[in-house]
């Protein structure tokens, strides 16, 4: 081992690059960032890209702090035992540490033909594959968003914003997270934007053609362009590496965001999963989970205690296209509150979270260790979930575990 402490960072999303500009105010640490693109995609700006009224990405060289090393490849597997990582490209890379931060990217569908007709929208290289899709196709002919969370509520705005006719397919409850004035909110919005919406009974899809999306209740819905938004997965890639991982994959940790299994790897963002009780995934929830995991590890570095996760949640942002939008404010235990704000202002205000979001990580970048939003108390809600977590494991019955 060197005199230097060589960190790895698995992941150059909001979490992977908020951990490795933080950890750069060590000038010991070896810091190298392995990503399998070149550049930052912004995620929360890929329905503008398929819109076409934003790129979503940035450059790695105007976010990442100086002395970090960007290595684009892929990690195929962790070998925690060797500290180190096999990369697909056959290469092996040692580190001291490690940061887990593997994001995460469409859920596979299991409706039959979604896989061949229905188009997701997680990843860059996903809004690259079907923007010439939408442009190509008329603007009379039927666009069918499938998923009714932020997703799809945003690319379904965008695109009826911009002409199409566009229904969206909500499998139930539209925006399932919204508080019910909000949600009514939201169907006036769409309704002026001549989105037709299918929801409640009946709403679930069963299989997609070509050219149809075919509904429980029996409907078909014409579709010449389906667009799938039905939430998120994780990579196994920790779980083929033999890491504790909850049922969907994510890195099971304590509140210090440490791995289970080794006090040298920490977890953050949608991959991670403190306690078996995970954040929300959300960029609002990463960026937080990168600082954290960040400081836990420069803690054990200088042989401090590191501190708890104890993070502050606001609600949820949606665009609904360039000049409408939905603040929807939320508790402490990430609840839906009944207080939002519409029209114009959650617009300037969602526009602003996508602008604040990279001058974030960019003053991290150029002042390692100037974050501090990850250190305001989220308050008591998650000690309490904590607390119901230990009563249901005892087999004590414990109600509303997650009210404030």
């Amino acid at each position: 081992m060197t005199s230097n402490t060589g960190v790895v960072v698995i992941g150059g999303g909001y979490a992977g690059v908020m951990a490795a500009n933080r950890l750069a105010q060590r000038n010991d640490a070896a810091v190298t960032l392995i990503n399998s693109s070149s550049t930052f995609v912004e995620r929360i700006r890929l329905h503008q890209f398929v819109g076409g009224s934003d790129d979503a990405v940035v450059d790695y060289s105007d976010i990442l702090a100086e002395g970090v090393q960007l290595q684009v490849d892929t990690v195929a597997r962790i070998e925690a035992t060797e500290r180190r990582v096999t990369l697909q490209s056959g290469a092996l890379v040692g580190y001291d540490y490690l940061v887990y931060a593997a994001g995460s990217g469409s859920a596979a569908p299991v409706v039959p033909g979604a896989a061949e007709f229905a188009h997701p929208i997680a990843s860059l290289e996903e809004a690259q594959r079907l923007r010439p899709i939408v442009d190509a196709a008329s603007a009379i002919l039927p666009v069918t968003v499938i998923g009714s969370g932020p997703t799809g509520i945003e690319i379904a705005s965008e695109l009826a914003e911009a002409g199409r006719k566009v229904t969206i397919v909500c499998g139930g409850l539209l925006g399932p997270y919204l508080h019910p004035r909000a949600r009514r909110s939201l169907a006036k919005r769409f309704a002026r934007l001549g989105v037709t919406v299918v929801d409640g009974p009946g709403s679930k899809v069963t299989s997609v053609a070509r050219d149809a999306v075919q509904l429980s209740d029996g409907r078909e819905l014409p579709s010449e362009v389906t667009i799938w938004a039905v939430g998120f997965t994780v990579p196994d890639l920790a779980a083929r590496s033999g890491l504790t991982t909850d049922p969907q994959g994510r890195v099971v940790t304590d509140e210090t965001l440490t791995s289970v299994d080794d006090e040298r790897i920490v977890a953050a963002g949608d991959s991670a999963s403190p306690s078996n009780l995970p954040l929300r995934m959300s960029c609002q929830a990463a960026i937080p989970l990168g600082a954290r995991a960040a400081d836990t590890l420069l803690s054990r570095m200088a042989g401090e205690q590191p501190a708890p996760l104890n993070q502050l949640v606001a609600g949820q942002c949606i665009s609904l296209g360039r000049g409408d939008g939905i603040f929807q404010l939320a508790n402490r235990s990430d609840q839906a509150t009944w207080f939002h704000m519409g029209g114009r202002l959650a617009a300037t205000i969602k526009e602003r979270v996508c602008v604040d979001t990279i001058k974030t990580l960019t003053g991290e970048a150029h002042k390692p260790g100037s974050y501090g939003f990850h250190r305001i108390s989220g308050g008591p809600a998650r000690k309490r979930l904590l607390e119901a977590k230990r009563r249901e494991a005892s087999g004590t019955v414990v109600e509303h575990p997650g009210r404030p």
